[in-house]
């Protein structure tokens, strides 16, 4: 799945080749693929909208129109295209956009499990969602009181878009490990000086990934770099690049994870 870097990848791609089009037509191909609203008030509503600016919001890619805002949010497969007039339609498109200057804008999702809203109110869908992890706003200080006022795994806790926004299996393993954190460890368990080493080992992760375009490991996500640069996720039974200890992996909450058992020792 698309992580924050990914994610953001995309919006920088994509927002100069879009901002100032305008959506002249829509070609809704999978219904299903739309939460809100319906697929016949959709088509009605995103005509003659013009593009205004592209942003990010944890993961969500969030394209403001002179209107309302059509939010995406990627999921296992999901990926937006910008393609010329001669684009010939693919299996696994969802969405079509043709816009003022003869290009289309293709959300593709083989996995089908992608979604899209259009709505004139985005906090209906953001409203839950945690702090930005890059934000200045997101101090060191507030991730510590929010740690400790849960008694929650790491690694299934940094998963959880409503506690910090954007982290995703990767970036999390990456993180804990430049934290030297084991990701079983409870969150009230962990000291200010730890909270502040994983503070600063989140950002640390998101803005490599950001600069390599995010990570390349999947099928579906092209053109990053960052897993020529993994420090655990991925790499079980290999050498951890810190101390030479095998990296091991084991199942949290149903998501593979990996840790270096020297560097991260768990403590009961």
């Amino acid at each position: 799945m698309p992580e924050l870097p990914e994610v953001e990848t995309i919006v920088r791609t994509l927002r100069p080749a879009l901002v100032g089009k305008t959506i002249f037509s829509a070609d809704l191909r999978w219904p299903r693929s739309l939460a809100a609203p319906s697929p016949a008030a959709f088509v009605k509503r995103v005509r003659g909208q013009r593009i205004v600016d592209i942003s990010r919001r944890a993961k969500f890619i969030n394209i403001q129109l002179s209107t309302f805002n059509l939010l995406i949010h990627l999921r296992m497969s999901g990926d937006l295209l910008l393609v010329n007039s001669d684009y010939q339609p693919a299996k696994h498109d969802r969405l079509h956009l043709r816009l003022s200057d003869d290009t289309t804008l293709v959300f593709s999702d083989p996995r089908k499990f992608g979604r899209l809203w259009l709505t004139a109110d985005p906090d209906q869908v953001l409203d839950n969602l945690g702090p930005e992890a890059l934000d200045v706003s997101f101090t060191p200080q507030m991730f510590y009181e929010r740690l400790h006022i849960r008694r929650r795994q790491l690694k299934p806790l940094l998963l959880d878009q409503t506690f910090i926004a954007g982290l995703g299996n990767i970036y999390t393993d990456e993180a804990l490990h430049v934290a030297r954190l084991h990701p079983l460890a409870l969150s009230n368990s962990v000291t200010e000086t730890q909270a502040e080493a994983l503070w600063r080992a989140v950002r640390e992760v998101l803005e490599e990934g950001i600069r390599s375009n995010g990570t390349s490991i999947d099928w579906v996500y092209r053109g990053g770099e960052f897993q020529n640069h993994l420090r655990v996720y991925g790499r079980a039974g290999q050498p951890c690049p810190v101390c030479g200890t095998r990296v091991e992996r084991l199942v949290i909450g149903q998501r593979g994870t990996h840790f270096c058992p020297a560097c991260q020792p768990f403590k009961e």
